[in-house]
């Protein structure tokens, strides 16, 4: 590390590098995602739990699943989870630690993809079973 021999402020040696004005919408849908996955998430494990330990396993899951209002409410907790969570939380790791320009937007675009795929495969999924295919 190197001395600063400048008779600057800390202040004043901060002013003129500004702000990056951005980072307000992202962090509030951070914020109202954690809220909602509070409730949301005690509802889907307390609920399947109280079904499927009491039930016959696999065929209870499958019983509690086909309800529209659980299924609903899974795809909920699937797109909040894939996107406001892991893809909020590795897109800013990405943003924070990556400098490198071209592997910067390649980290970017690769965690948009794979939360994306994520969440299409486990909708899909809760489709599948909710229209008996």
């Amino acid at each position: 590390m190197t001395k600063d021999t400048s008779r600057r402020s800390p202040l004043g040696r901060a002013r003129g590098l500004g702000s990056a004005k951005s980072g307000t919408e992202s962090w509030l849908g951070e914020q109202v995602a954690a809220l909602a996955l509070i409730p949301l998430s005690l509802y889907v494990l307390a609920s399947f739990l109280a079904n499927v330990a009491f039930g016959d396993g696999y065929a209870s899951a499958l019983v509690w699943l086909r309800s529209p209002f659980n299924a609903a409410a899974m795809i909920l907790l699937i797109l909040v989870e894939t996107w406001y969570g892991a893809h909020g939380i590795i897109s800013g790791i990405v943003e924070d630690y990556i400098h490198h320009r071209a592997w910067h937007v390649f980290g970017l675009i690769a965690v948009k993809f794979c939360a994306a795929i994520v969440a299409l495969v486990g909708i899909l999924s809760v489709l599948k079973i909710l229209v008996g295919a």
